[in-house]
């Protein structure tokens, strides 16, 4: 029998699930990171064994958070890659995971949603935004939810829309413009600050990855936890904040965003989960030479 349980952190009185979606291949890491070679993750061994192999190849992975706010409101954070997606990336082409019964099984049936965040519109955060139903079409997944996402990231692309690539074309018309259609998403302004989306449930603006990318910070009992989106990718990106992306859409702002963000965290108690950073996936940031590293926190 499949082990379902979902590893699960508490702040203050709420507890954080990671939903897992799939394991990333070997290869998705230098393809994400290039600068990321085994040379520069071997220098560091904090990452090994549970962020990269022995010989450097880094680890990833598809998840998403799911937690209940101190009223009652059941939110999810991201919905990963998706089933029976057409995708450019083979590795994200036309999955058959057991996603939503994991879903299910830590107590968060998709009924049951009543918030979807993403925190921002690329193909392996919006996917199960939707699921496919038996006359074809795609239909939104969680349907007594609403769908928030920032009014910068869905400005962007819409702005961009006339140059899109056909693969992303895709993923906009079976992921995202469902949802849309369907009257389920909301744009917040999230540039000048946090924002407050739900009783200690804020939007933090960290653009570079994409323009309107965030980050989610919660807060309950004086505990703090982030989830970082993409504006970190990986652990990696702690040693040496200057790694990129080669999807960041502006690079330069990325680093600058993932520098304050560092900076901000880092000697704090502040519980740091990373949305694609593999078992242990969150930590605390100490600094760490010209970098930081991240520490599980205790069991």
């Amino acid at each position: 029998m499949k082990d379902r349980s979902a590893p699960s952190w508490t702040v203050g009185g709420l507890v954080v699930h990671r939903i897992d979606e799939t394991a990333f291949p070997p290869e998705t890491g230098a393809w994400l990171l290039p600068a990321a070679t085994p040379e520069v993750v071997t220098r560091q061994p904090w990452l090994r064994p549970d962020f990269a192999t022995p010989d450097g190849i880094l680890r990833a992975s598809s998840h998403t958070f799911a937690f209940v706010t101190a009223d009652g409101l059941r939110v999810l954070v991201d919905t990963g890659i998706g089933n029976g997606k057409t995708r450019a990336n083979p590795a994200w082409h036309d999955l058959d995971t057991d996603y939503l019964q994991r879903l299910t099984d830590a107590g968060f049936p998709p009924e049951t949603i009543d918030l979807v965040v993403l925190t921002h519109l690329h193909t392996d955060h919006v996917g199960w935004n939707t699921r496919l139903t038996d006359d074809g079409s795609w239909t939104p997944t969680f349907p007594r939810a609403r769908y928030v996402t920032s009014r910068t990231e869905w400005d962007y692309w819409a702005a961009t829309a006339g140059q899109m690539e056909e693969s992303r074309r895709q993923m906009f018309r079976d992921s995202v413009d469902p949802v849309h259609d369907a009257g389920l998403l909301d744009l917040v302004d999230v540039t000048d600050g946090p924002t407050t989306i739900a009783p200690g449930v804020r939007l933090l603006p960290t653009p570079g990855h994409t323009p309107g990318q965030v980050a989610v910070e919660l807060a309950d009992g004086g505990r703090r936890a982030v989830i970082t989106g993409d504006c970190l990718h990986h652990p990696v990106q702690l040693s040496d904040p200057d790694i990129t992306s080669c999807v960041d859409i502006d690079p330069g702002q990325a680093i600058r965003t993932r520098r304050t963000l560092l900076a901000g965290l880092a000697g704090t108690d502040v519980l740091l989960l990373g949305s694609h950073f593999p078992p242990p996936t969150a930590g605390h940031v100490v600094p760490d030479g010209e970098g930081y590293r991240l520490v599980p926190p205790a069991a």
